[in-house]
């Protein structure tokens, strides 16, 4: 059964040619407090990040400066409107690390920081519809998980048929993840600089890890300027 279209709009692909995102779709996970490996981990790798930054600038990280060049590009200011990446990035920068939350949040931070990309997650059963990815509009906007409301202008942004509720800036209260999630999106907003087969192992990858800790299965896809719709199922036969 067809659970919901994924497309990304023409104009990303306009400016960023070589645009990439990578798929992810779990069903029946269970998202739970993170397992004591997934924490010590997680805590371990903000840790060694920090010392890092001691003798590092923020774009000495590939990750950070090639997401700086896309906001760019788009016509924001990263100084502003940080993605994910960054925003966690400057936390660890300025000894905030991020605590343990549930098991894919922490799971999310983790491929975040670990791949240098913003990587966001939805509750599939709180979204309405098909979803586009698209650029946003002076007119777009929404309360997000900083408790803020936030607008989306020259920014890259997932709606679906009722609204906004996404993007690798920061995300909507509206389909967040929480421990009684069962069905799970996640989107890895790769480095355009990957080739395809780069970008679908590190998909791949990730997937199986976070399946791995959560139980259930997923489908991974990877949209890019040839593929730039999927399908996503809800009978997840992997």
């Amino acid at each position: 059964m067809i659970l919901l279209q994924l497309t990304i709009h023409p104009s990303i692909f306009t400016q960023i040619p070589d645009f990439k995102l990578g798929i992810l779709y779990y069903n029946k996970t269970t998202v739970s407090a993170s397992p004591q490996m997934l924490k010590g981990r997680l805590q371990l790798f903000q840790e060694q990040l920090y010392f890092e930054l001691l003798d590092k600038e923020l774009t000495d990280f590939p990750g950070i400066a090639e997401w700086q060049s896309i906001w760019r590009t788009l016509g924001a200011d990263p100084t502003n409107t940080p993605s994910i990446l960054e925003t966690l990035i400057k936390r660890i920068k300025a000894h905030e690390y991020t605590s343990s939350f549930h098991s894919a949040e922490d799971l999310n931070t983790f491929f975040s920081l670990q791949y240098e990309i913003p990587t966001t997650i939805y509750d599939t059963d709180k979204i309405a519809g098909n979803i586009q990815l698209s650029i946003g509009t002076a007119e777009d906007g929404y309360v997000g998980l900083n408790n803020q409301f936030n607008n989306f202008y020259n920014l890259l942004l997932l709606s679906d048929d009722y609204s906004p509720f996404g993007s690798p800036h920061v995300d909507s209260i509206r389909t967040a993840v929480t421990e009684e999630t069962e069905n799970v999106l996640q989107l890895l907003f790769l480095r355009p600089s990957l080739d395809a087969t780069e970008a679908e192992q590190l998909t791949e990858a990730c997937g199986k890890m976070f399946t791995s800790i959560n139980g259930g299965n997923y489908i991974s896809r990877v949209l890019h300027a040839q593929i730039r719709s999927c399908m996503i199922e809800n009978e997840v036969k992997k």
